[in-house]
């Protein structure tokens, strides 16, 4: 349940009917007693003035579940037995009638996604089937997918069905399509994140100074994005070798024929099979043009450029795709294409494309650092300048720390690396160049000047 109230005691009061507060002054009297002993953490002495409240009251004012929430959570840590598992209920029925009561503030999946987590989490008191726990996230991203919005929670219902594939309670194809059905829920989520930090960002790098509400705000949308990026780095991870070429093939080749004229499986299957690295399998081949053939596409088209290597393909790539975070992930996918085959100045170049329609995505100036930092021994004319490239590598790669609060740690240390492999203050002084500007050639065609210290 998400703590929505966390102004004074007056606000929390706010929203009472006044009328009805007059009319009852006990639970009046017991709201303020339970609040202020919540609010010094004497959760024991809160529970029977809250529970007053709750019972004679159930409408009374919303802190009764949000500090209601606390209380019984306090309980359920500290009981054990039958004790515990009355209480594990008693908060479960407490999400309930949060949305009961007050259903404008508590939506039917953040709910629902609640309870079950808290099954989850004490499944073993709850004495819960891992098929109960998953039909209770699947219950939560079927009635309301939209306020289906814990990370943990995500990840803990893909999890499951892993788990009921491993017992050989779910099929290989339900397995895959959970995954890409939580992928889509993450996505939709990180969409509203990032067009929100995107605006933060570019303010930033404009000039501006953003005031500590906007800094607020981004650090929020940084930390959730960091959270879902976990959460589908730990779905790779659990679905591990259930979803390598070597099952992939054989479970669409047998699927093939029922499923050709369905865009979302043939969609699925060939995203999946790209991202399993089995693109040079025929099979990836026909999935593709068969997609195409039904149901053209930005993917479809993209994928086609990959194979044949025609310039038209891209071009219907560009033009099919109208979200522009969509079109960044299909540049920065071409990019990586590039890089890959040492092609790194067309890389450079969608990258950079990438970057002004995504400019919160700090990954390709990491991506542009690391070319400049591989292409050092072959773009300069001298030892000192072929060098002094790992000064515009680490450059490079602080901008990915400095658009993207996910990297700021690692671009750290990558500048720093960087930084340690370019001409050292000994060398500086000898030559006397500081501050002088360094043209660097080769397909970097940039320049760079030497630190004064």
């Amino acid at each position: 349940m998400k703590t929505k109230i966390t102004i004074l005691f007056l606000a929390l009061f706010a929203s009472v009917n006044i009328g009805f507060a007059q009319q009852d002054e006990e639970c009046m009297n017991n709201l303020s007693i339970f609040d202020s002993y919540v609010k010094s953490k004497k959760y024991d002495d809160a529970y029977e003035p809250w529970k007053i409240v709750r019972e004679k009251c159930p409408k009374f004012n919303r802190a009764i579940y949000v500090h209601g929430e606390k209380i019984l959570n306090h309980k359920i840590e500290t009981t054990a037995g039958e004790e515990k598992v009355a209480h594990i209920k008693d908060l479960m029925l407490l999400y309930d009638q949060s949305r009961e009561h007050f259903a404008s503030k508590y939506d039917l999946g953040e709910v629902l996604a609640d309870k079950a987590n808290l099954a989850y989490k004490y499944r073993e008191d709850l004495g819960f089937s891992d098929e109960q726990l998953y039909n209770m996230f699947d219950d939560a991203a079927k009635k309301d997918s939209k306020n289906f919005t814990s990370a943990k929670g995500l990840y803990t219902y893909f999890s499951l069905i892993v788990d009921l594939y491993d017992a050989e309670k779910k099929t290989a194809q339900q397995m895959f399509d959970k995954y890409d059905d939580v992928i889509e829920l993450i996505e939709a989520i990180e969409k509203s994140h990032t067009e929100k930090l995107n605006k933060l960002v570019e303010k930033e790098e404009g000039g501006a100074t953003l005031n500590k509400t906007e800094l607020k705000y981004k650090k929020y949308h940084e930390s959730s994005l960091e959270a879902f990026d976990k959460v589908k780095s730990s779905m790779d991870q659990k679905v591990g070798e259930r979803a390598t070429c070597e099952v992939l093939i054989p479970l669409y080749q047998k699927d093939f024929e029922e499923n050709k004229n369905n865009g979302e499986w043939l969609q699925r299957a060939m995203n999946r099979m790209y991202a399993k690295g089995c693109k040079d399998d025929p099979l990836f081949i026909q999935l593709v043009q068969q997609k195409n053939s039904i149901e053209p596409s930005a993917d479809t088209a993209f994928y086609l450029y990959l194979l044949t290597n025609e310039q038209k393909y891209f071009d219907q790539t560009v033009q099919l795709e109208t979200d522009p975070l969509k079109k960044a992930k299909l540049y920065k996918k071409l990019a990586q294409e590039l890089k890959a085959k040492g092609s790194y100045s067309k890389a450079r170049k969608y990258y950079n494309e990438a970057l002004k329609l995504n400019p919160s995505d700090g990954s390709p100036h990491l991506s542009i650092a690391a070319m400049y930092a591989k292409s050092a021994n072959n773009c300069g004319d001298t030892n000192f300048n072929k060098r002094a490239v790992f000064w515009l590598a680490a450059l490079e790669a602080e901008k990915a720390g400095r658009v993207d609060g996910r990297l700021r740690k690692a671009a750290a240390q990558t500048a720093a690396s960087y930084r340690a492999s370019a001409p050292s203050k000994t060398e500086i002084f000898n030559c006397t160049c500081a501050g002088e500007v360094i043209q660097i050639g080769c397909w970097i065609g940039r320049s760079v000047t030497v630190p004064k210290n």
